[in-house]
């Protein structure tokens, strides 16, 4: 099954540029006749909303922030990948690197092909603005096979999200971190040792979070905010975590920037995820939001935020010792060993306790690997 899903993710790429490509001609060739001007492309600027013109551009920000949300897919996929070390710092690079490039053109060719009149975009009958794009630049039936298209695309970027979503639960599940961890973490045989139970939880949850599309827009607006603000925290923390606590203890990989650009590149990611995460909090429209157009991310934040440390102060810190670390203990600095040892750790092949001796009491280290695998 892994290896069906590797392909069906290769096939997953292929087809979202094919949709780029297809937009990308489609929509220049269809608009030949009415394209906008340089200037209305690259300098124009439009508020259509009550906040000032400065925060309003602010604002904007959010898109781009929406769209790299999920480059840290390939993250959640590291145990099964060959040569992760490489390849995952390299798909980030690469899935922001293709988003910044095609999204740039893309963003010239729907400045260039668009009505004038934004408002009437926005405002679309059809209820998508990117649907009255097409319509206006190639007619009906060439906007139904391409909103088709675009709809296939979402559902193979969503079976992918999926895939991810249930590793990273599988993760937590090993380590003992979710609720009903010992169900979840059991790993199918039958279809080739990937984790079945977290693939339909995390189905059934992304099914009954839909619903709410169906039955109140705003607070499935504020659910799907999640994916900015509360990834955003999960992204600074360990961030953070390490330039202040951790870099003692810091073992770089094969990707490294050094130490000259690798700390300041970190406080600059803190920054920036701050600053989403303050975005994602206000109200799109304008500072006087009706309860239809308020924006609850803030709401549904601090309910994940505080019933997150409440789980943990509550019940999971009587038990939960942090994640189960596995690392090849010949490769550690004498001084990252010494750091594990202070902190008591649980490190495979570095026996401590909680004040950072051995088991005899004595101040050492035995050099041993062990892997353990949870199978069922």
């Amino acid at each position: 099954m892994s290896r069906i899903m590797g392909k069906l993710q290769t096939v997953f790429v292929v087809m979202n540029f094919v949709l780029i490509a297809a937009t990308i001609i489609a929509l220049p060739i269809g608009a030949s006749g009415r394209r906008n001007s340089a200037h209305f492309i690259f300098a124009q600027t439009e508020n259509l909303t009550s906040w000032p013109s400065g925060w309003a551009f602010m604002l904007s920000w959010l898109s781009p922030i929406w769209t790299i949300g999920a480059f840290d897919s390939c993250v959640h996929m590291s145990e099964e990948a060959r040569n992760s070390t490489k390849a995952v710092p390299f798909g980030i690079l690469a899935s922001i690197g293709s988003c910044w490039l095609f999204g740039f053109i893309i963003m010239i060719v729907l400045a260039a092909t668009i009505n004038p009149n934004l408002e009437s975009v926005i405002g679309s009958k059809f209820g998508q603005p990117m649907a009255q794009i097409y319509y206006d630049a190639v007619g009906r039936n060439a906007t139904m096979g391409l909103m088709s298209l675009l709809f296939l695309v979402q559902f193979m970027m969503g079976i992918s999200i999926l895939v991810a979503a249930s590793r990273q639960a599988w993760a937590f599940s090993r380590d003992g971190a979710l609720p009903f961890s010992t169900f979840f973490r059991l790993i199918s045989q039958r279809f080739g040792y990937i984790p079945l139970r977290t693939v339909w939880g995390c189905a059934f949850l992304a099914a009954v979070l839909g619903l709410l599309s169906l039955i109140a827009p705003a607070a499935a607006q504020a659910v799907f905010s999640l994916a900015v603000a509360a990834n955003n925290l999960a992204w600074g923390i360990p961030i953070f975590a390490r330039v202040v606590w951790g870099q003692r203890k810091f073992k770089p990989g094969p990707f490294y920037l050094g130490d000259r650009f690798s700390v300041p590149i970190a406080w600059t990611a803190i920054v920036f995820l701050v600053f989403g995460i303050v975005l994602s909090m206000f109200p799109v429209g304008g500072p006087n939001p009706t309860p239809e157009s308020m924006n609850y991310t803030v709401v549904i934040n601090s309910a994940v935020w505080g019933g997150a440390l409440a789980y943990y102060y509550i019940d999971a810190r009587k038990w939960f010792t942090g994640p189960k670390i596995t690392i090849v203990t010949e490769d550690l600095t004498e001084e990252q060993q010494i750091a594990i040892r202070e902190e008591g750790l649980d490190v495979k092949g570095i026996e401590v306790d909680e004040v950072g001796l051995d088991k005899n009491g004595k101040d050492t280290e035995k050099a041993t690997t062990t892997t353990e695998k949870k199978m069922g």
